[in-house]
């Protein structure tokens, strides 16, 4: 127990001081693929905000999640990857090559849909190569290109909120 809160701590510390350093930068073009980080223990209606990102447009296979601390074997109708505890090092790196597989993609579109700063998620976001990152704005402001301000049972308000402004952004 006292080694994962120091973990915790430990691997949080490496990625906010990594994050000092990174530039942000906006691509442009369309969004056409989206890649969805998920806390599944805070927040249970995956598969409705799947439902309403492909209800905006955006094509069911060109939709992957990463999906943290699952124990159901929901079937999703899109790709999704579980993402683990221990697939973090001390040295905030991750070690799954599943997951890692997930972060070189070139997403389009990456939602990190969590509003709980926990290391695992921290460090996935941070080391995804996505184009355009958008997330809640009570997370670090360095991890993301854009946020919306909502609480996490609000996935409805929050789509419409990513679609409305991506349209303001040219970005479908």
């Amino acid at each position: 127990m006292f080694l994962d809160y120091l973990k915790e701590f430990s691997v949080k510390k490496i990625i906010k001081n990594s994050l000092l350093s990174v530039k942000s930068s906006v691509a442009l073009g369309d969004v056409k693929t989206v890649g969805l980080i998920v806390d599944n223990r805070n927040f249970k209606q995956t598969r409705s905000l799947i439902d309403e990102i492909i209800a905006n447009g955006i094509a069911k296979e060109n939709i992957e999640v990463l999906l943290f601390k699952s124990k159901s074997n929901e079937n999703f109708v899109v790709n999704t990857i579980k993402l683990e505890s221990d697939n973090l090092n001390w040295k905030a790196q991750i070690i799954n090559k599943e997951v890692l597989g997930f972060l070189e993609k070139d997403f389009d579109l990456l939602v990190n849909y969590y509003d709980v700063e926990k290391a695992i998620l921290l460090a996935a976001s941070s080391q995804s190569k996505a184009k355009f990152k958008v997330g809640f704005s009570n997370i670090d402001k360095r991890l993301n290109n854009f946020m919306i301000s909502t609480n996490l049972g609000n996935y409805k308000v929050f789509v419409q909120e990513l679609f409305r402004y991506l349209k303001i952004l040219n970005k479908i």
